[in-house]
Order: C-alpha cells, then structure tokens, then sequence
C-alpha cells in the first residue's frame, strides 16, 4: 500500500508539472498582434520626394530628341552650367539622354549623410533605360526645399529586343531603382510627442481593439497611463526625458494585444477579376440562375474575277456574320453558408467564371442574401 501511495503521489507530481507547463500556451492571447502593428505614433511618418533629372550613357535607346523638346532643353542648360556653351541654332540629336522623374521615400529620422532608394521613370520616349547613369538630380518636398540629392547607376530587371517589325519585352524598361542612390541633405524635424503625452494612431477606426490597446498599456505601465481619444486616436503619457521616453515606446510598442475581428468583407476587382472574402462572410438561402451571353462576329471577304478579256474589273465584297448565343441558366438553390468552405462550395457549384461571379456577388447584395460588405477597387 505504501509503494502504491508513492507512486500516486510521483503520478500526481507530474500531471501538475504537465498542467502548468500548458498554462502560458492556454492564457497567451489567440491571434494576438503588436501594437506597432496595430498602430503608428501621431508625427512619425515618410515624407514624398521629387525630381526631375535625366539618364545618360544608354544604349541608343533614349527619348527621340524631336519628339521631346524638354530633354533637349535640360541638356543645354545643364552643359551651360558646366561651362560648355553650344552654338545657337544647333539641334542636339542624341538616343543616348531620357528624360526621367526620380521620386524617392524620406524615412522619419532621417539625417543628413544617410543614404535612401530612388525609383527613376522615363517621362519621354525612351525605350529603355538598362545600362544608364542618373546624372545629379535634386529631389525636392512638398515645400520645395530641397532635401536629398541623387546619382549613380540604374538597375533595370528586364531585358527586350527587336528584330524588324517583331519585338519581344520582359519586365519593364522604363522604369529602375537606385539603391541608395540618394544622400539626405537637410532633417526633417519629427518631434516625437508634445509635452507629457505620445498618441498613437489605430491603423483601422475600431474601438473594441482601441480599447483593447488601452488595456494592455495600463497593465504594463499602471492605470491611467493610456486613454482612448476616439476609435482611432489614443492618448498614452510617457517621460519626457529623451532616452526614457524611447525606452518607454520601444517596450509600449511591443505589447501583445488581441485585436477584434473585422467586419465581414468581400472585395472585387472587375479589371482582373479577383474576388477576396474574409472568413466572416456568411450567405442566406438564396436562389441564383446565370446564363452566359456570347457574341460572334465573322468577316468573310468573296472576290468577284472576271471572265478573260471581258474587259471587266476584279471587285471585292466583305460579308458579315453575326451570331448570338446565350446559355440556359437553371436556378439553382443556394443554402445557407455560415463559414468560409461552404461558401466557397456553393460559389463553385454555379460554374461561374471570375467574371460572371463579380456578378453574382453584386446580385446577392441586393437581394440581401450576402452578409458582407461589398467593396469595389
């Protein structure tokens, strides 16, 4: 009896060991979210760059200098700035200069000296820029000061070529990317909070997750450190010393909160034909019939040739035929789907193309069978 009662204790042991070592898996939030992921700090963002330069060295492939007045232009004033003076009246014809739009993202803190991608667009002709060099292009904001200067060698992941009337393009020519081919010259100032308080900006108006963060920083930093403005906007009072202010929003911005589910969705794009529905979409009993329509138009040209020397004149006739066709649609019956598989399978019994399902889905919306909002990209 006393071994049994041992060994029922030792069995008792380890099943507490096992349920207490599954307790942190049990209590860790599902599906549960950063907040830097759910939200950015009012104030911290890019700022748009912009600039217009132009590519030389191209392989004969540059704007057709007739054709595009302004890259003529910009290379005679930038070679007047060089010292080199043309004769008046010249016409430059050059197919190695494009013209191009140079746009570049300036990161929040950025300073002086650092370095950023560009992404550089032909704005004339060109037919490519592979193998061209950025010539020193200043990239301005919104205010117009200028901010970073970019320079150096285009990478275009592309090829082409051509061969009489036949042309063959992989990828797009037009356009390339410098990788840091820009230098920061002036900081844009990003204060990181006014006074004692920091907001934080929800990525979605959603006030069951806003509250939620609410929560999670009070039990992190103690109540009442952060307060819900809105559904969007939340209030969070941090130090205002410099370095404990960062220490502070780099812990803040690694809590793990829980966010609510979105709201059912279904969004479509009529120019691909691409449906996307999240898994609260659900549909009512409905009944649905779809036919499709074809139309097929065919030319057929007769020549008329005249007898030999009857001195008539070969004549030519085009005959048209149009034929429409349209399918028999059966109305089917639609049962209810309360998750993302049924609806998928009912969806998939109508036998519908992309298209004619784009359709269907607007159809359902206003018959009220489809529990979901419609968006239209």
């Amino acid at each position: 009896m006393g071994g049994l009662a041992v060994r029922s204790g030792k069995f008792l042991i380890h099943a507490a060991i096992i349920a207490f070592a599954g307790l942190p898996l049990l209590c860790a939030p599902a599906f549960a979210e950063r907040i830097k992921d759910l939200a950015s700090v009012e104030g911290v963002r890019n700022n748009q760059l912009i600039g217009y330069g132009l590519v030389a060295g191209l392989d004969g492939s540059g704007d057709q200098t007739t054709q595009t007045p302004f890259t003529t232009q910009s290379i005679v004033n930038m070679l007047s700035q060089l010292g080199v003076t043309l004769p008046a009246g010249q016409s430059l014809q050059l197919k190695n200069v494009a013209a191009v739009m140079v746009t570049a993202s300036l990161p929040a803190f950025a300073k002086p000296g650092q370095q950023i991608d560009v992404t550089v667009s032909s704005l004339g002709n060109a037919k490519s820029l592979r193998g061209g060099t950025l010539l020193m292009t200043p990239l301005k904001g919104a205010d117009g000061q200028i901010y970073a200067m970019a320079q150096g060698s285009i990478l275009v992941s592309g090829a082409g070529a051509s061969s009489g009337a036949s042309k063959v393009t992989v990828n797009h020519l037009s356009a390339g990317r410098i990788a840091g081919g820009a230098t920061v010259e002036r900081a844009v100032p990003t204060p990181l909070g006014q006074g004692p308080f920091v907001h934080y900006e929800m990525s979605d108006t959603d006030f069951g997750t806003a509250q939620r963060v609410v929560e999670a920083i009070n039990r992190d930093s103690g109540a009442g450190t952060a307060q819900a403005v809105d559904g969007r906007v939340i209030r969070v009072r941090a130090p205002e010393e410099p370095a404990a202010r960062v220490a502070f929003m780099g812990r803040i911005e690694n809590l793990d909160v829980r966010p609510m589910q979105l709201p059912a969705r279904v969004v479509i794009n009529p120019r691909t034909g691409s449906v996307v529905m999240n898994q609260k979409v659900t549909i009512d009993p409905c009944a649905v019939a779809h036919g499709n329509l074809s139309v097929v138009v065919s030319n057929d040209q007769n020549v008329s040739q005249p007898n030999a020397f009857s001195q008539g004149q070969t004549t030519t006739s085009n005959q048209a035929d149009i034929q429409i066709k349209q399918d028999g649609g059966a109305l089917m019956n639609i049962k209810a789907g309360v998750n993302l598989a049924d609806i998928v399978k009912a969806l998939n019994a109508l036998g519908a193309n992309p298209q004619d399902l784009l359709a269907i889905l607007q159809a359902m919306k206003s018959a009220g069978a489809l529990r979901a909002e419609l968006e239209v990209i």
